[in-house]
């Protein structure tokens, strides 16, 4: 814990110094545990310059993931505003379930790696050490629970605009949660209930996203490689995961402080980012195929279709999933 706060002071300021006994008097540690400190950062790839009489300054840093290299972009947020941060893990919700009853709202749980990733319908979701953002954010909305049915897409949203804040790239959404760039699965999103069983009232939302960040098209694979992507792929450099999953925090914590409320603005925006619409599908449920033409997303990001015999339907995420006939989209 020491390593994070000490952390978190040398980035307040950035090629600033700060001397010993000025951050072991804010942080109520010894000036030894201070040194110790900045040792095992040293050790762990952080380049901290220490010069006498001055202190020590953050000069360069790795790009891992550590709540003391993100707790000053998150300042003020609710979402994000309490964060774990986990070398590995099962799942990342999973380890929030494990963790909810006496979390607070808005707890986020980001780790380098996963060991049993997972998607809709029990998919397994590849996350490889240090190539991905895998995270999981804890929710507790004020709102009726017909109201969260929509609160993927709203999620798919923000992932949208924290990604364009970090690297400035412009990810579609397959209805109804996948985020993809080029064409390809850039990231996955899995939302999941408790519901209180004697009343039925809201517990919280877990929900998960799980972003491709630095993996080659070696990394993929050959069953994979034609589907999926990362941002080092699609954008041709290296996206540093601490800036996009700052970016992404803050985009998840604008959107759960407009929701359910700006709703027009949210739906907007995924229709507008949606490639589903105006493409012919095909609708699986269960081991049944049927195509389809998807007209549009509707006001409760439902999705129309028409079918061949001139019949409409508005489905739901819950009820189907949603396939290109010609590729992934």
């Amino acid at each position: 814990m020491t390593q994070e706060k000490v952390l978190a002071l040398l980035k307040a300021g950035p090629e600033a110094y700060h001397s010993g006994q000025s951050m072991s008097r804010a942080l109520g540690v010894s000036r030894a545990a201070v040194w110790k400190a900045v040792e095992c950062l040293r050790n762990e790839g952080y380049w901290i310059d220490s010069v006498p009489n001055r202190g020590y300054c953050l000069k360069a840093e790795p790009d891992l993931l550590r709540a003391g290299a993100l707790s000053n972009e998150l300042e003020g947020c609710r979402v994000g505003g309490t964060l774990v941060c986990l070398p590995t893990v099962d799942s990342t919700n999973n380890e929030l379930k494990r963790r909810a009853a006496e979390a607070p709202d808005g707890l986020a749980v980001l780790a380098d790696e996963q060991t049993g990733g997972r998607g809709r319908r029990g998919k397994s979701f590849q996350s490889p050490r240090g190539q991905g953002i895998y995270l999981s954010v804890l929710l507790r909305p004020d709102c009726p629970l017909a109201e969260l049915s929509a609160l993927t897409a709203w999620i798919a949203v923000a992932v949208c605009e924290g990604i364009r804040e970090a690297c400035g790239a412009e990810a579609e959404i397959k209805w109804t949660n996948d985020v993809l760039l080029g064409g390809k699965k850039l990231c996955g999103i899995l939302t999941e209930l408790e519901i209180e069983a004697e009343s039925g009232l809201l517990r919280h939302v877990i929900a998960g996203i799980g972003v491709n960040v630095g993996q080659t098209a070696e990394d993929f694979g050959p069953e994979l490689s034609p589907v999926a992507t990362s941002l080092a792929l699609a954008m041709g450099h290296t996206v540093r995961r601490t800036e996009l999953a700052a970016c992404l925090l803050r985009a998840l914590d604008r959107m759960y402080a407009a929701f359910p409320t700006e709703k027009e603005r949210y739906l907007a925006e995924y229709r507008r980012r949606c490639v589903t619409t105006g493409r012919n599908v095909l609708l699986l449920r269960g081991d049944a195929r049927r195509p389809a033409f998807a007209e549009a997303v509707e006001d409760d990001f439902s999705l129309r279709v028409l079918f061949p015999d001139g019949h409409r339907e508005s489905i739901t995420a819950g009820e189907v999933s949603v396939r290109g006939q010609m590729g992934y989209i």
